[in-house]
């Protein structure tokens, strides 16, 4: 496995620092690793995005940065005008990754139904399904696969993002595996990652701090539907068990990127520069040990 940083936990460092998505892509380079995955390409209103897209695509080959993926935001589960809008827009992003060079795309799905009790998981793949198969079909012609990745609090379980992966049904649509995200839904984090592994094509290493949401503190912390509260981790510092996921990973035959995804509220050099020396440190143990 190759590690990777998400231009996503580069955003407070470059919010608070006055900083350009082109001098992140300097410092995830300085940081030691092989890739980075994009959350957007920084496209200003009015911009080109495949003209910036193209433009990053030469910086990070100026700077040996392998673009390890893109990940993109959508809703599907929309009323028929709406839906036909949003693949479109979806399928518009496709075209961006093209341009970056990225072989795969995380793309959001739905953030679940208004009343998740009425509605079954089963209705709500029957309804996106086709629109998420339009969109994959479409990166398959430029060389993009597609995911769905276990977020948004309705498909965070691993048993419904396999429900939408087996509803879509094709051999370019799968899955972005974040080791964290689970805790989002109070699912147990390395049975769920063993479930997922052997569709994983992109995988998000996060960690999080856990504690009741009756005590939730403040700034910091996010409640979540269940009865636990969480607060971003430095990935190998937090509750969660990620040499187990990391193992699980290495049985099912990952052979992709790690992408570390930093969320939490110490200074993001120093956070990310410490989750990246645990997951080395730990991807050597694994290797070893297998």
């Amino acid at each position: 496995m190759r590690l990777a940083v998400s231009t996503y936990s580069m955003w407070r460092w470059m919010e608070e620092r006055g900083r350009t998505l082109e001098q992140a892509l300097e410092w995830i380079k300085a940081a030691g690793v092989d890739g980075v995955e994009f959350v957007g390409v920084g496209a200003k209103q009015g911009e080109d995005a495949i003209a910036v897209a193209k433009r990053m695509r030469a910086r990070c080959a100026d700077l040996g940065l392998v673009v390890a993926g893109y990940c993109a935001g959508a809703e599907f589960l929309v009323a028929d005008a709406e839906q036909r809008k949003a693949v479109e827009a979806v399928k518009r992003e496709v075209d961006i990754a093209a341009a970056l060079g990225a072989t795969n795309m995380r793309h959001d799905v739905t953030r679940g139904p208004e009343d998740a009790q009425a509605t079954s998981i089963d209705e709500v793949v029957r309804r996106v399904a086709p629109a998420v198969r339009e969109v994959t079909e479409h990166g398959a012609k430029l060389g993009v696969r597609t995911s769905v990745e276990n977020h948004g609090f309705y498909l965070q379980t691993a048993e419904r993002v396999e429900r939408l992966v087996a509803g879509v049904g094709h051999p370019n649509f799968g899955v972005t595996l974040d080791l964290g995200n689970f805790m989002c839904l109070d699912q147990d984090p390395v049975a769920s990652a063993e479930r997922l592994a052997p569709r994983a094509i992109m995988v998000h290493a996060k960690d999080f701090h856990v504690r009741p949401k009756a005590d939730m503190p403040l700034p910091g912390w996010f409640a979540t539907p269940t009865a636990i509260a969480l607060r971003g981790a430095i990935v190998g510092h937090g509750a969660i068990d990620l040499k187990r996921s990391l193992a699980a990973l290495q049985k099912a035959g990952y052979r992709g990127f790690l992408s570390l995804e930093f969320e939490g509220i110490e200074d993001p050099e120093s956070g990310i520069k410490m989750g990246l020396d645990w997951l080395r440190a730990r991807i050597g143990a694994t290797a070893a040990a297998k």
